[in-house]
C-alpha cells in the first residue's frame, strides 16, 4: 500500500529530520582518522534518545538471522551499504557512508551522507560530490504527476554521464510509519515509467553510485553490502514529500555542512578541480 501523507503528517517527519542532521552534524565533528566507527554510532544513539526519539536501525529485522546492530550504517570505502559499527579505525584516505534514521512521534525520517577522511585522491572526491548532485537531480523529478521512472532516469543519466555506475539490488522507497513503505524507489528507469506520484507521499531517494562496475556482493553476516570489484562506492539520502510544482525535501545536510565547511571534509570542489 502506497500512503499520502496529510501536512500534518509531513511536519512531523520534518521535526524528526531537523534532530537527524544535528545527529549527523554530532557525529561529523568527530570523524577523522583513527576513531573508530563504533565511537560515532555511540554518539548518535545517545543524541537521537537524548532528544527524545528512537534509533530507526537499532535492531531493525531485515529478514535475517541477526538484527541490525547499531543506530548507524556506516559503511567505508567499498562497502555500499549496510556496513556494521565495530572497531575499525578510520583511516586517511578512507571515504565513509553515515546512513541513520529517526523515529519519533510514530513517524520516521531517513538520510545519509559520504565523507572523506583525511586526504582523499582528487577522482574519489568526485565520486561523492557527483552522487551528492545525483540526489538532488533525482529529487527535481519527484513532483506531483511524474513517475517513479522519471526519478531513476534522472539519477542515472546524471551519473553514467560522469563515468560511473549505479547499484541496482538496492533501491530508495517509501518512508512515514514504517521505516521501509512501497514505493520502491530505483536510481535506474526510464522516463514515464513506474507508479505515478501523488501529493503527500513520502520518499527516501537515495542514489548508491559506484566508482567501478555496477555489481554488488552481500557478506557473511546477511546486512553488508560491498562493491564485487572493491573499488569505492558512495551513497546520499534525503527523505521527501511529493508536491505539484516542487518536491519538499525533509530532512536537511546544513547542519552537516556548518561543521564540514572549509574543511577537509567539505564534498563541494572547486569549478576548475570538478571539471
Amino acid at each position: 500500500m502506497i500512503y499520502l501523507r496529510s501536512d500534518e503528517e509531513v511536519e512531523i517527519i520534518r521535526q524528526n529530520g531537523q534532530v537527524l542532521g544535528k545527529a549527523h552534524a554530532e557525529v561529523a565533528k568527530l570523524i577523522r582518522p583513527g576513531i573508530t566507527t563504533k565511537e560515532l554510532d555511540a554518539v548518535a544513539q545517545m543524541f537521537i534518545k537524548d532528544n527524545g526519539g528512537i534509533p530507526s536501525f537499532l535492531d531493525f529485522n531485515n529478514g535475517t538471522a541477526t538484527r541490525f546492530p547499531g543506530a548507524l550504517c556506516i559503511s567505508v570505502n567499498e562497502v555500499v551499504v549496510h556496513g556494521f559499527p565495530s572497531h575499525y579505525e578510520l583511516k586517511d584516505g578512507d571515504i565513509i557512508s553515515v546512513d541513520c534514521g529517526v523515529y519519533k512521534n510514530g513517524y520516521h525520517a531517513d538520510s545519509a551522507y559520504t565523507y572523506p577522511v583525511g586526504e582523499v585522491s582528487l577522482s574519489v572526491r568526485k565520486l561523492l560530490m557527483r552522487t551528492k548532485e545525483s540526489l538532488y537531480v533525482g529529487i527535481a523529478k519527484a513532483i506531483d504527476g511524474n513517475r517513479i521512472g522519471d526519478i531513476g532516469y534522472a539519477i542515472q543519466s546524471y551519473a553514467e554521464h560522469h563515468g560511473y555506475t549505479i547499484v541496482r539490488e538496492l533501491v530508495g522507497h517509501g518512508v512515514g510509519a514504517s521505516l521501509h513503505e512501497e514505493p520502491q524507489v530505483p536510481n535506474y528507469g526510464k522516463r514515464g515509467q513506474g507508479v505515478k506520484l501523488k501529493d503527500g507521499m513520502v520518499l527516501a531517494i537515495e542514489p548508491m553510485i559506484n566508482f567501478g562496475k555496477k555489481g554488488v556482493v552481500q557478506e557473511r553476516d546477511g546486512w553488508t553490502i560491498r562493491t564485487a570489484d572493491r573499488k569505492p562506492s558512495a551513497h546520499f539520502e534525503h527523505t521527501v514529500a511529493v508536491h505539484k510544482g516542487k518536491a519538499d525535501v525533509l530532512t536537511t545536510f546544513d547542519y552537516i555542512e556548518a561543521v564540514t565547511a572549509n574543511t577537509n571534509l567539505a564534498i563541494e570542489l572547486n569549478a576548475t578541480a570538478a571539471v
